[in-house]
């Protein structure tokens, strides 16, 4: 049987895993791809870091020795970041070596040099890690749904913000304290800004986007807000109304044909099969024409579950390299524009601390119908200085919705505005 060298660049939590996957699983391996897959050269940058199950003998510092190594045919990247990892692929390729990668932020940012760059070196280019770590999401859109038109995805694709958003719902918590539970358990970083602010989901829903729409989608392209808005009143208020908060990616097709892709936080009822996605579960809803409704389930992240996502697309570019071709290309000839955000259509649930005494609600609605936005429901609660309204409206833009807003900040009986959230899925 035919061997196949391979070279690894980083090993953190996921790179560990790969490399004791590969040791521990090198028969299956083998019978499944059609030829030995040998880890022989991994870049790390502390040799002297003690690392389990991997031998010394195979660390270096010097990433570049890895992918202009010869010997080498496949390469691994989970560096993460932009650069080096760019620069390196982009080598990688040029030496005629496919890689796995599962490096979002790059493909969100890059994505379109790197599937250039692999198309004229003829190699593969995968990445099924890069998005919720163990589910099989990538590659149904590449592959499965391709005889299909996607019309719609919604996805809880970041695992520390459901955390967060479950320990808020299910305990009454506050964002601060399900954050720092969160922290202790090792599911939020010290730093847990790109996950709270959205750009972790955000890179992932232009991946997503560019892959069911074919294309290119970039991270700018994305609307984002993240959760740290979320109060426990929010959440709440959302349990009184069977509904739950979720940070969800989504991306779809608008009436006119363009794409709207955009992660924040939104309200979905609890029948909603998301509404049941707990702590740091992933889970992807996908619409399209024939197939109708499906939903990907399962660990989004950590070190085993990413590392199965990698050593499914290592066994697919290894069985290329033993019969001959390579796997599907990048994909962009529809070539949609991106929707601006505020032509954005959805329902909003608005919170207003108002003054209770006459005439406020018929002030409230003039602005509201002003801007055409319908009202499908309101609900006082409260009296005196600390009266809400809660309003629920049927579908509009976001730009109207915005309009609307803002003047009802303006007026004397609205104290404040206290809460604007979008809902998604059906009530």
């Amino acid at each position: 049987m035919k061997t196949l060298k391979v070279g690894m660049l980083g090993c953190g939590n996921v790179g560990s895993q790969i490399a004791r996957l590969l040791v521990a699983n090198k028969a299956d391996l083998a019978s499944r791809s059609g030829a030995q897959l040998e880890l022989v050269k991994v870049a790390v940058k502390d040799i002297k870091a003690k690392r389990d199950g991997i031998a010394t003998s195979l660390l270096t510092d010097d990433p570049y020795s890895v992918v202009n190594d010869p010997e080498i045919d496949l390469i691994i990247e989970v560096i993460g970041g932009i650069s080096p990892a760019k620069e390196l692929i982009l080598a990688a390729f040029k030496n005629g070596k496919s890689v796995v990668t599962a490096n979002k932020a790059l493909l969100a940012k890059e994505g379109a040099a790197l599937y250039q760059a692999a198309g004229e070196a003829n190699v593969d280019l995968y990445y099924e890690a890069a998005v919720a770590g163990a589910i099989p999401i990538l590659r149904p859109l590449r592959e499965s749904l391709v005889g299909d038109h996607v019309t719609r995805i919604m996805g809880i694709v970041n695992g520390t913000t459901n955390y967060i958003l479950t320990k808020m719902d299910e305990s009454g918590t506050a964002f601060a304290d399900a954050l720092k539970q969160a922290q202790e358990l090792g599911f939020a970083e010290a730093d847990p800004t790109a996950d709270v602010e959205g750009i972790d989901a955000s890179d992932k829903a232009a991946i997503l986007a560019g892959l069911a729409f074919h294309s290119r989608v970039t991270d700018k392209d994305v609307y984002r807000e993240g959760i740290t808005k979320i109060t426990a009143t929010d959440v709440k208020v959302a349990k009184a109304m069977d509904m739950v908060i979720k940070l969800l990616a989504i991306t779809e097709l608008t009436a006119s044909g363009e794409i709207s892709v955009r992660v924040h936080p939104a309200l979905i009822s609890r029948t909603h099969p998301l509404a049941s996605v707990r702590e740091s579960f992933n889970a992807v809803f996908v619409e399209a024409q024939s197939a109708g409704q499906m939903m990907f389930y399962g660990k989004g992240a950590g070190g085993e579950p990413t590392a199965s996502a990698v050593l499914g697309d290592l066994v697919a570019i290894a069985r290329h390299k033993v019969l001959g071709g390579i796997g599907p290309k990048e994909s962009d000839y529809a070539s949609l524009k991106i929707a601006p955000m505020g032509e954005t259509k959805t329902r909003y649930l608005i919170r207003l601390n108002v003054a209770d005494k006459p005439g406020v609600l018929e002030s409230v609605a003039h602005v509201f119908a002003s801007h055409s936005v319908s009202i499908q429901t309101v609900r006082q609660t409260g009296a005196g200085d600390k009266a809400e309204l809660i309003i629920m409206t049927h579908t509009s833009t976001e730009s109207a919705l915005s309009a609307t807003v803002n003047e009802l900040g303006k007026l004397p009986a609205v104290t404040d505005v206290a809460s604007v959230l979008r809902v998604e899925g059906a009530i």
